[in-house]
């Protein structure tokens, strides 16, 4: 299982990526909800300020101070800088968790920055069209791969094992980052290049119908089809449904399915948790 998932628009958002110990965004719930889970996460990346993907961080801190385990790890948490609401949030948790027994480190970030995760993945922030008056961030997540140079991948096998005894592997690879997953955060649809050689997209669609979006703040359904029929992603999951189409689901799915039967398709229920 790589993804435990809970969004429901306007209510809680919180996306955790088990493989390195991720969590994006910290929706009201999550502690209850994930449990002893909590303890194993070491990176947190927020999106962007609103209440629905913060308010369960004070209670996420608070409550992994009471696991010996998890006290001898730090927990980085990285956000937008200058972000006023995030900052003035950080300065609350701080002042009311004062005898903290591990290190917490709140981590500001911008457009240049680059978080590494492990000695082969690191993590980039894009920005995102979701709120004027703030920077919102998307997130990518890069791994450091090795493949053939363009000169030797008509050989077979045996001739590249060869080949590899007699000049070495390294001088018949190059190295290249592979853009594993990206993940929108709240927004309007991402820039193609963010998306379009991405393995996993994780894409919010909070209406499903045009004529319920208000604002031009969220992506509709219409639009986010557009984006997946020109990216390469096998695997798409799309987050931050309104409950309005809850009764809908299962449907739209299903005519997702069908329409993309190249890729894996999966919507999180607002009402349930995602597991995969």
């Amino acid at each position: 299982m790589e993804f435990i998932i809970k969004s429901k628009a306007l209510y809680t958002t919180w996306v955790l990526y088990k493989p390195d110990r991720i969590l994006f965004d910290v929706g009201e719930g999550i502690s209850s909800s994930l449990g002893n889970k909590i303890y194993a996460i070491e990176n947190i990346f927020l999106t962007h300020s609103h209440i629905d993907h913060i308010s369960g961080l004070w209670g996420f801190i608070n409550t992994r101070n009471n696991a010996m385990g998890s006290r001898e790890k730090p927990l980085n948490i990285y956000y937008p800088e200058n972000s006023e609401q995030i900052v003035k949030y950080i300065s609350f948790i701080k002042n009311m968790n004062n005898r903290l027994r591990y290190s917490l480190n709140f981590i500001p970030i911008n457009l240049k920055s680059v978080i590494e995760i492990s000695e082969t993945r690191y993590i980039k922030p894009f920005k995102t069209r979701h709120t004027p008056s703030e920077l919102t961030f998307g997130y990518q997540i890069f791994e450091k791969r090795k493949r053939l140079k363009d000169e030797y991948k008509y050989l077979d096998q045996n001739s590249i094992i060869e080949l590899s005894k007699k000049i070495g592997k390294d001088n018949i690879s190059q190295r290249y980052d592979a853009n594993i997953l990206t993940i929108s955060g709240d927004s309007l649809p991402i820039p193609l290049e963010y998306a379009e050689n991405c393995e996993i997209l994780l894409h919010e669609c909070t209406f499903f119908k045009e004529e319920d979006r208000k604002i031009r703040n969220h992506t509709s359904l219409e639009e986010l089809k557009i984006l997946i029929k020109n990216i390469n992603a096998k695997k798409i999951i799309i987050y931050h449904v309104s409950s309005r189409y809850n009764s809908i689901i299962k449907s739209t799915e299903e005519k997702l399915k069908k329409e993309f039967s190249d890729k894996e398709i999966y919507i999180v229920h607002p009402e349930r948790k995602l597991k995969l």
